[in-house]
């Protein structure tokens, strides 16, 4: 009896963690959230950018039907407000969405879909879906599912974050909150996760994860497919799930309750590092970054600087988090995370928005218009594209080259300057002091040579378009980092030498 107990054991632990790897191609590593993009735009970046810069996956918008909301002028958030599981979106079809999986897959960059489970629609009158199915909201009746009256909580406003029946069982902001211990509701769901395996993703982004008991999540998670062999994915593969949390302490809820089985967004990662760069905590402290600053384990943490709800002063936010709209700052965080072990990284892509319900780029219709690319490779027509910004995406070759190293050679001047190696492949230094220069003899883990910085340029043939720095015999190399400089990172690897 007690064999069985551990080989039952066994094969639970080995499901959780089958289901915190993205199934990243080797030698890939991060992923960017691609939000509100069409699906044919999503499928065009992997082949003309995202594959061959390296990037691991594409995380998108919600792919089911959601609720047409006519004002203000189609915002953002209708996406979560859920019709059917059809998929249809104003990113796409159905048939659009499995050639953009096809094409992407076919790049080496995965797809990861933002699901929600949690809840469908608020009351909305005349409640109808951008594919042209209804609902009456007010009588909880969602017949293109269907789901009734009978597969919801009791309506209760969710109003004390202290109290986890409260948070779990109501409605976040008058979203009509589904009753996931229902087996009939849980088969629905399944059915609509199975046709994004079928459809080739890599993983799932659960949506409100924290409002959702975690033993029906495990449930409902072990209920789904394997990945889709068809696509690359090994035999008896699980999906990629990682889980929105909001744990910012406090609370009656905790991360830590759905890293059993899935990968968790640490909302506290991005609160400390946009803190620290943006000069309120010396970036000396970030030398043990981690676990020790009361972040989950490494293996269950999916880490990013902002995401779609915090840069608009949702979820979790608070007046740290740094966005694009500071870019030298945002540069060095984002640097400063993809260099960094701790965590997957997740890239925020955006839009520029004037308030914090504005839409995507569209047009008078409501369709989203497709961003266009300038001759310099940035994004035109209200894009903002940061993965697209040289200091990020070169950056993401940096992480791919210093994979599965440790960081040594710390340095700092005991307050905003800093510098680090990757194992014998990688070094990074930064500069956030202000008004004074970083110009100092390092250590670094290199070969002698000369080496261009990928952050101010990149490596063209046989010359650097940026800065260049030379490593002496015994791996040392001058480093410097001018405070008024357009960048305050300077970044090696191994394939940076000239």
């Amino acid at each position: 009896m007690e064999l069985i107990r551990t080989i039952g054991l066994f094969i639970i632990l080995a499901i959780a963690n089958a289901q915190k790897d993205p199934h990243a191609l080797p030698g890939r590593s991060g992923i960017v959230h691609l939000f509100e993009w069409k699906f044919t735009d999503i499928a065009t970046e992997c082949e003309n950018f995202l594959g061959p810069k390296g990037f691991a996956g594409v995380q998108v918008s919600p792919v089911h039907e959601n609720l047409v909301v006519t004002t203000p002028n189609r915002p953002w958030w209708e996406r979560y407000q859920v019709i059917s599981y059809n998929i249809t979106s104003r990113s796409g079809n159905e048939s659009a969405f499995r050639d953009m999986v096809q094409r992407c897959n076919k790049e080496g960059v995965r797809i990861y879909v933002d699901v929600i489970l949690d809840h469908m629609t608020s009351n909305y009158p005349n409640a109808h879906g951008v594919g042209g199915n209804t609902a009456n909201p007010s009588n909880f009746e969602y017949p293109a599912i269907p789901y009734g009256p009978e597969d919801f909580h009791t309506p209760c406003a969710i109003n004390n974050y202290n109290d986890a029946c409260n948070v779990r069982n109501c409605e976040l902001s008058g979203l009509h909150d589904l009753n996931l211990s229902r087996e009939s509701v849980q088969k629905k769901m399944v059915a609509y996760l199975d046709t994004l395996i079928d459809a080739g993703v890599a993983g799932l982004r659960v949506d409100a994860a924290k409002h959702m008991w975690p033993s029906n999540l495990q449930i409902l998670y072990n209920k789904v497919k394997n990945l889709n062999t068809s696509h690359g994915f090994p035999n008896n593969a699980r999906p990629f799930f990682f889980q929105e949390v909001i744990d910012q302490g406090g609370e009656a809820i905790h991360a830590t309750e759905y890293t059993e089985f899935g990968r968790v967004t640490e909302f506290k990662y991005g609160r400390e590092l946009s803190n620290a760069f943006r000069g309120n905590n010396a970036i000396k402290w970030l030398k043990n970054f981690g676990p020790e600053w009361g972040f989950i384990p490494d293996g269950d943490a999916v880490v990013f600087v902002d995401n779609h709800d915090n840069q608009r002063g949702h979820g979790g936010a608070g007046s740290t988090i740094l966005t694009h709209t500071l870019p030298k700052l945002y540069k060095m965080a984002t640097a400063f995370m993809l260099s960094h072990p701790y965590g997957y990284p997740r890239i925020m892509s955006s839009y520029s928005f004037s308030n914090s319900d504005q839409g995507p780029p569209q047009d008078a219709e409501g369709n989203i218009i497709s961003p266009s690319i300038n001759n310099d490779g940035a994004c035109n027509n209200s894009w903002i594209c940061e993965h697209r910004w040289r200091q990020i995406y070169n950056m993401i070759k940096f992480r791919n080259i210093v994979t599965d190293t440790a960081v040594n050679n710390w340095w700092d001047n005991g307050d905003k300057q800093i510098a680090f190696s990757r194992g014998d492949k990688g070094f990074i230094a930064f500069n956030n002091q202000y008004n004074t220069h970083l110009m100092h003899t390092l250590q670094t883990p290199l070969p002698a040579g000369l080496y261009c910085d990928i952050t101010s340029g990149s490596k063209n043939g046989s010359s650097c378009t940026g800065k260049t720095v030379t490593v002496e015999n015994d791996g040392t190399a001058y480093i410097q980092i001018l405070s008024n400089e357009q960048d305050g990172v300077l970044a090696l690897h191994l394939e940076s030498k000239l």
